[in-house]
């Protein structure tokens, strides 16, 4: 009668753990998979770190713009030199005093008031400082300049271009990151949802466990069972307190990864089921996909346009540079007149020789070109295969997932048998600890398949380009939700 009595209890434990530890496990707040998309786009810092990077991008080629305007500059100086600038005469002072005094004393001037008053004339000039000053030892002007390029044999168009394909590069940069974090989400998201059903499983089984332990101790002190059958219940008891406590690490390192994730500390509750889908596109959809939409692939294929348009920088090395040119100056201070106030001009700079310089980085860059084009080949060839890896795990544990229903619906009556073949008599309690164990093996790994059915269709929107469409997946009316205690 005791021993009916504790198969009783033990069967109706076992029914009321799940109930009781899901229970147990309601508290934080809990979020849905879309919810959590929209937080981790939000405020995630990688994504925000990408979206600087594309604002970045934006300005440089708003930058590149400013190479076809012309340049103008506000130039002011001022310069104190050694001495003025001019010509000096002094050198010729004694040749023209000796010459007038020659005149003077001719005899050709006879009138002694007239050779008295031009003798006081030319004293002051032959004592005088006979230094033409040009420009004054001290000046400065205030003026501006103008550069227009007319011509660059090509350079600035292809600068131009090259900061459009880098802009394009940062968005699809963003992409890649976007995509990337959704895949990261859906794993921690569903890895939180798994950690939490193994919990449940695993406090289940302690549970459950527990009460058999406590009758067969009270059926040990009997003698109605030997002590190796108790010695094995308690050794069944500390494995599974064990697998439990691992358990719960395990959902707590998941919690923080989620967290991480999000952008957000808390204790998060994820509320949206792991699924399985009835049937998804073939595979040539998702490579066809790939080959169109992947972020990297389309960054391998601006990275070669942005290499051709270096090969026509450097081929812009060989042809003439034409500049426009011009300047002058609003204030003058003791600048010498004779200097011109104003100036325009073209200019024009043909490079005939520098060493081969040209030649051997033009080649350079042709070289570039052909390594990115063949690097563009291999990576789309290395998408196709990662789809074709990634869909045929998908559809594999797809395919497991019928033979573990079949699993879990054997362990299930298995489990009944032994509780019927335990009240009577027929059965050991070990057995029908193994059976509850067997059972929770087989729960477990229904979850673990549906997990990782999950985290491989995420990996493969991934590898599309198309990962937003992941919570549009859950949605399918073909979704089947993946609980431990359901089918």
């Amino acid at each position: 009668m005791k021993k009916m009595l504790s198969i009783v209890v033990l069967a109706s434990a076992v029914a009321a753990a799940p109930v009781s530890a899901q229970q147990g496990q309601q508290q934080g707040q809990m979020i849905s998979l879309e919810e959590a998309i929209a937080v981790t786009l939000t405020e995630n810092p990688a994504l925000k770190a990408a979206a600087y990077e594309e604002r970045a991008a934006q300005q440089e080629r708003r930058a590149a713009i400013g190479l076809r305007m012309p340049q103008i500059n506000l130039t002011g100086a001022y310069t104190y030199m050694e001495k003025d600038i001019g010509v000096d005469f002094n050198n010729l002072k004694a040749p023209v005093k000796d010459l007038t005094g020659k005149i003077l004393g001719s005899g050709i001037i006879t009138d002694p008031a007239l050779l008295q008053g031009i003798q006081g004339l030319l004293n002051p000039m032959m004592n005088a400082d006979w230094f033409l000053t040009l420009q004054d030892r001290s000046l400065g002007f205030v003026g501006g300049e103008v550069t227009l390029p007319i011509w660059m044999g090509g350079k600035i168009n292809a600068a131009n271009r090259a900061a459009k394909i880098n802009e394009k590069t940062a968005v699809e940069q963003g992409n890649q990151t976007r995509n990337a974090l959704i895949s990261e989400l859906v794993e921690r998201y569903f890895g939180l949802a798994l950690a939490r059903q193994v919990v449940a499983v695993r406090q289940q089984v302690v549970d459950g466990v527990k009460r058999h332990l406590e009758d067969a101790r009270a059926l040990a002190r009997n003698g109605m069972i030997a002590q190796s059958e108790l010695l094995y219940v308690e050794f069944k008891m500390a494995e599974a307190e064990r697998e439990l406590a691992n358990a719960r690490l395990q959902a707590e390192t998941v919690a923080s990864a989620l967290s991480n994730t999000l952008g957000k500390e808390n204790d998060w509750l994820p509320v949206t089921a792991m699924f399985m889908l009835g049937e998804v596109e073939e595979l040539a959809y998702y490579q066809d996909l790939a080959q169109a939409r992947n972020p990297l692939l389309t960054q391998v294929s601006l990275k070669r346009q942005l290499a051709e348009e270096g090969m026509r920088a450097q081929r812009s090395a060989f042809l003439p540079q034409v500049v426009a040119m011009g300047g002058g100056s609003f204030y003058n201070y003791q600048v010498a007149g004779f200097v011109p106030r104003w100036a325009v001009g073209v200019g024009v700079n043909i490079k005939l020789f520098d060493g081969l310089n040209r030649e051997y980085k033009y080649s350079a860059a042709k070289q570039t070109v052909r390594r990115v084009g063949e690097l563009q080949n291999k990576a789309g060839q290395d998408v196709a295969v990662l789809v074709e890896k990634l869909y045929n795990q998908m559809m594999n544990y797809r395919n497991q997932m019928t033979s573990i229903d079949a699993s879990l619906a054997f362990a299930e009556e298995y489990l009944r048998m032994k509780n019927a073949a335990f009240l009577e008599g027929m059965s050991s309690s070990s057995d029908l600890i193994d059976a509850e164990l067997n059972l929770a093996g087989v729960r477990t790994e229904r979850l673990q398949a549906a997990y990782n059915y999950d985290l491989l269709l995420a990996q493969l929107l991934e590898a599309a380009g198309i990962s937003e469409e992941f919570p549009a997946y859950a949605r399918r009316n073909d979704a089947r939700p993946i609980l431990y205690d359901k089918k």
